[in-house]
């Protein structure tokens, strides 16, 4: 799956070549030039694996929209942006939570380079996300995050959302999922869980292609996009 990249440039030319050129290196690259942008989607849903932050930016400095990040995101790796002759206090940004600076214009292989660094170094941090489609699933924090929103799971809904994903791909009857997660199997069960399956439909309304199809007399297909 592509890694998804964060990135916050108010330079229009600069943020475009960099977000086409990351691109071509195939990352996923959601691009924004207004920092309260970002504010706003840290509420709503964080899809994103490693962010790059320009330093001096308007209305919002790097440093700012740092904090504000790792308050809600602990474990997200960052990168930041300086001018060549930016006078920068490095420790302040290795303070918030930085992992890495670099100067631009940059040379295009040492930008990748370190993002291939930074994200091998907090490997494990990012396998507790796990893709779903359009979604990622954070489990830890019993979180369904999605650009349009974000949603809280319950232990019961995150347990069955990752019973489910283990069968992907797959047809999986009621019983063993009753067996599994509710430990019996009576007509009051079974409309337990019909009732799990229809609000975990409505969670990935967003991405059609995430299906969950009932099979009359037998359970359910699973289809969950990972790539």
């Amino acid at each position: 799956m592509k890694t998804k990249i964060l990135l916050a440039e108010d330079d229009p030319d600069f943020g475009m070549i960099l977000k086409q050129y990351l691109e071509l290196e195939d990352f996923e690259v959601t691009w924004f030039q207004n920092p309260e942008d970002i504010v706003s989607l840290l509420k709503s849903g964080f899809p994103f694996q490693i962010g790059i932050l320009d330093i001096m930016m308007p209305n919002m400095d790097g440093f700012s929209l740092a904090k504000l990040i790792l308050k809600e995101n602990p474990n997200f790796p960052l990168l930041f942006l300086t001018a060549k002759n930016q006078k920068i206090d490095r420790l302040t940004g290795l303070k918030i939570g930085a992992d890495d600076y670099i100067a631009k214009p940059c040379d295009p292989e040492e930008l990748i380079l370190r993002i291939k660094n930074i994200l091998k170094r907090t490997l494990t941090a990012v396998e507790t996300r796990v893709k779903l489609g359009d979604y990622i699933l954070n489990p830890e924090k019993l979180l369904l995050l999605h650009l349009k929103g974000n949603v809280r799971l319950t232990i019961r809904e995150k347990d069955l959302l990752l019973f489910l994903l283990k069968h992907n791909g797959q047809m999986i009857k009621r019983d063993d999922i009753l067996a599994n997660l509710w430990e019996t199997n009576d007509y009051f069960t079974g409309r337990s869980l019909d009732v799990f399956i229809s609000r975990i439909r409505k969670y990935f309304r967003y991405d059609t292609k995430i299906k969950i199809q009932s099979v009359r007399g037998i359970g359910f297909e699973i289809d969950f996009p990972t790539e």
